[in-house]
């Protein structure tokens, strides 16, 4: 049975490089820290955040970038939209709540300063993270924080 492509789909949805060393760890780390449990994930490569991208206008072929989508079922434009390399990072630290709150500090630092080392490690982020190997999950449970992939 394949999964329905709408489950899954409220809230906030971190949009992460899959092939990326450093965003999957990133993304575990973001995991462990949201113990509630609000933030989604999907990586960009998949059908879920290339339609989702297509529709707001934002390139489909830049995967050096993080999204933040504010709700992913909500219309374009309203609810905050979405957000960017730092912003992304500093929106999810901050729905994760807890210690991921604390470490939002980071929006204090001037965005063109934040932005342009973001830069910087997302042309390095392959040499010195390298490529992601799948492997499994540290909880299962997670699983279902992903935004299920479906063919496009």
């Amino acid at each position: 049975m394949n999964p329905d492509p709408e489950e899954n789909r409220t809230g906030p949805v971190l949009l992460y490089d899959g092939t990326c060393g450093l965003c999957n760890h990133a993304v575990r780390l973001l995991l462990r820290m949201d113990r509630r449990g609000v933030l989604r994930f999907a990586p960009l490569q998949g059908a879920p955040a290339q339609a989702w991208l297509r529709a707001h206008g934002l390139p489909t072929d830049n995967f050096d970038s993080m999204v933040l989508v504010r709700d992913w079922n909500g219309e374009k434009g309203v609810g905050g939209g979405y957000s960017l390399r730092t912003d992304a990072l500093v929106a999810a630290l901050e729905a994760c709540g807890g210690a991921g709150h604390a470490l939002a500090w980071i929006r204090f630092i001037p965005r063109a300063l934040r932005d342009g080392c973001y830069r910087l490690v997302a042309r390095l982020r392959f040499r010195l993270f390298g490529e992601w190997k799948p492997r499994p999950l540290p909880r299962p449970e997670w699983a279902s924080r992903f935004i299920p992939d479906y063919p496009p």
